[in-house]
């Protein structure tokens, strides 16, 4: 057990990393042509590498943390149960988005973020729906379920607040991938929203609802005690990406969906971890109470009388 963590915490550390060298690249090296000819020929061949698959490094790297998250906390059968309904539904909306501009509106993606899919859709893309899904999903349900009963209406709750903080993290990137200096898609029709359609936002609440309601299914069958289990990777994930797109944006000169996204995504996601982590430290203390007051021993009020 010991060993994946470890792998996860270097595959997350991996995943940021990759995210700071795609924002040095995007923000000062690209901007300053001098910088890139002033490079050694080894160093150009390097930064042209890092351009072409940077973004699908970072991509695979944060899909494959929370794919190892999964599996050493929730098991293999919720691992998968979130990993295939998240991926297959999210590649289905966006090839039909990519096709016939529903739901999300009429775009298509451009190059450097991997092999597409029929030509339309690249491979990360469904990985991210995933990680970030996933890391959403958790976030709400656990911190809803440490503050009120689990029942049906607590869980409705939480794919309702997991596609908010799904939906409230495109808010701040989708601007920063399609409206700023080095775009990764385009809009084919425009939308009043800093470039995007309106429509855009409610697919992407929709298909967040759809894929963690099928996995929510899914995992009813062997229901997990969620509110044990350590988000710190989900809050690391949210907040690194959020913070990704945030500065990408910003350097952009777009501020007003960042805004939306602090206060819809990003503010109740460390409300969420921080409910979730005093509930947490509340069952420490509980089982700590109880393995002393059950290793207390107490000797019997006995007299004993001395035959001579």
């Amino acid at each position: 057990m010991k060993k994946t963590v470890s792998i996860e915490n270097w595959l997350l550390t991996g995943h940021i990393i990759a995210m700071a060298f795609g924002l040095i690249g995007i923000l000062i090296v690209i901007p300053n042509l001098n910088l890139i000819l002033s490079l050694s020929e080894f160093g150009q061949v390097v930064f042209r590498w890092s351009m072409a698959g940077g973004g699908v490094v970072y991509m695979v790297l944060g899909a494959a943390a929370v794919a190892m998250y999964a599996y050493n906390r929730l098991g293999v059968q919720h691992w998968l149960g979130f990993l295939i309904p998240s991926v297959v539904l999210s590649l289905g909306a966006e090839l039909l988005g990519t096709s016939t501009g529903f739901p999300f509106g009429h775009y298509h993606y451009l190059e450097n973020l991997g092999y597409k899919i029929a030509g339309l859709v690249p491979f990360t893309i469904p990985l991210s729906w995933f990680y970030l899904g996933l890391s959403a999903y958790l976030l709400a349900r656990v911190g809803l379920e440490s503050r009120f009963k689990a029942s049906w209406l607590t869980t409705t709750a939480a794919i309702a607040l997991g596609s908010l903080l799904l939906t409230s993290w495109d808010f701040v990137l989708d601007p920063a991938m399609s409206q700023t200096s080095v775009p990764f898609w385009a809009w084919d029709q425009p939308g009043a929203f800093f470039g995007m359609p309106y429509q855009n936002f409610a697919g992407w609440f929709g298909t967040g609802v759809v894929f963690m309601t099928v996995a929510t299914l899914i995992w009813n069958f062997k229901p997990v005690k969620l509110t044990e289990i350590n988000l710190n990777l989900p809050l690391i994930m949210y907040v690194g990406n959020f913070f990704f797109a945030m500065i990408m944006s910003i350097a952009g000169g777009i501020y007003i969906p960042v805004g939306l996204g602090i206060l819809l995504g990003l503010g109740p996601a460390v409300i969420l971890y921080a409910i979730a982590y005093s509930k947490q430290q509340e069952l420490v203390r509980e089982k700590l109470e109880k393995t002393v007051k059950n290793s207390e021993v107490k000797l019997p009020n006995s007299s004993v009388e001395i035959v001579k």
